[in-house]
């Protein structure tokens, strides 16, 4: 069999960007037709536990289950964690992706993502949970080259181009050129640092316990990488646990401790992008002073992060036209595209 021939993708062809927060469910000419919470509620009976709701429906159940109920997110900074729960999420979201199940469709082709830094073991486990969930052949491709081909950079050209993707578990920087990876370096800090930050700093300064689906929502509207003029007085209304006393409590959190609370994963995040450029050869190093950096992630909606890191690296920055979808949008390209083939490994 030709290489050519060995990347010619039926029409049961998917492409997953398995995110520690989110998965993303790319199908081949139809582009992305889900995007849900990775994460699974377990239910406990007699002993024998069973899926209860994945997905949207089980982050509803976050933080408010009984005794027999678990939530658990089986992937934690962009690689498997608990195997097992990871193979019923990802069977259910290809079935719910292709229209249910059918025990007479084909098995489906996947391209997943994966983050630079995952080493061989984590690669096998990401490629056992895909496979025992119902794939026939499973793909690999590094989230910072999906994200690039994503966000429409040149990555099949003699050209340099930096991207750096925020996810909830990592942060993936990549220098990419001509369908490699120049350079490339996964930070584990994203969304979850942030909201454990948040959660922390509010413990510290109030005394009160906020769950995460709470953190995440103050992130969402009232997270802040730096501090403006006038935002001393901007605030908004949490509830939470009073540790003290164990009552139910509302206090008020202001902008600027929100902006304290994220300023230790936000320099961390500035800190990856820096070493990666140090570590970056000139000739790229000069395309990127004139193409800049390119953001993608949910991460880098976080308000000013991309001023941030533009002040700290003295380069344009601009935020991809879809960040949260990028990813999973260039694995889904390479399905369809075959200029870019190259950028896939076998799993």
């Amino acid at each position: 069999m030709s290489f050519y021939d060995r990347f010619q993708f039926g029409s049961a062809a998917l492409a997953i960007d398995l995110g520690t927060a989110n998965t993303v469910v790319y199908v081949r000419d139809r582009g992305i037709v889900l995007a849900e919470p990775s994460v699974v509620a377990i239910e406990t009976v007699n002993g024998i536990s069973r899926v209860r709701a994945v997905g949207d429906d089980a982050k509803l159940m976050m933080g408010k289950t009984p005794d027999n109920l678990n939530v658990v997110r089986p992937l934690r900074a962009g690689v498997v964690a608990d195997i097992e729960v990871a193979e019923q999420m990802i069977k259910h979201f290809i079935d719910k992706a292709q229209g249910g199940g059918s025990r007479f469709r084909r098995a489906p082709e996947m391209v997943i993502c994966v983050p630079s830094g995952a080493t061989g073991v984590e690669r096998r486990a990401i490629r056992d949970a895909v496979t025992n969930a119902g794939a026939r052949q499973v793909w690999l491709v590094d989230e910072p080259m999906a994200a690039a081909i994503g966000a429409g950079l040149p990555v099949t050209e003699p050209v340099g181009s930096m991207v750096v993707d925020i996810g909830g578990g990592t942060t993936e920087v990549g220098v990419i050129s001509i369908q490699g990876l120049t350079m490339s370096m996964s930070a584990r800090v994203g969304g979850d640092r942030m909201d454990e930050a948040i959660v922390a700093t509010i413990r510290r300064n109030h005394n009160l316990l906020i769950g995460e689906a709470t953190a995440e929502r103050i992130k969402h509207e009232m997270g802040s990488a730096r501090l403006h003029e006038g935002d001393e007085d901007r605030s908004m209304l949490v509830k939470g646990r009073d540790l003290a006393r164990g009552v139910p409590r509302e206090i008020a959190v202001s902008q600027a401790e929100l902006v304290e609370a994220l300023a230790e994963p936000v320099g961390q995040i500035v800190e990856a992008v820096r070493h990666a450029l140090e570590e970056t050869p000139p000739e790229i190093a000069a395309d990127i002073v004139d193409t800049g950096i390119v953001m993608t992630g949910g991460g880098a909606l976080l308000r000013d992060i991309s001023t941030v890191i533009a002040d700290a690296t003295g380069l344009p920055v601009t935020i991809a036209e879809d960040p949260m979808n990028c990813v999973a949008l260039g694995a889904g390209r390479s399905l369809e595209d075959l200029h870019y083939r190259g950028v896939l490994h076998p799993a």
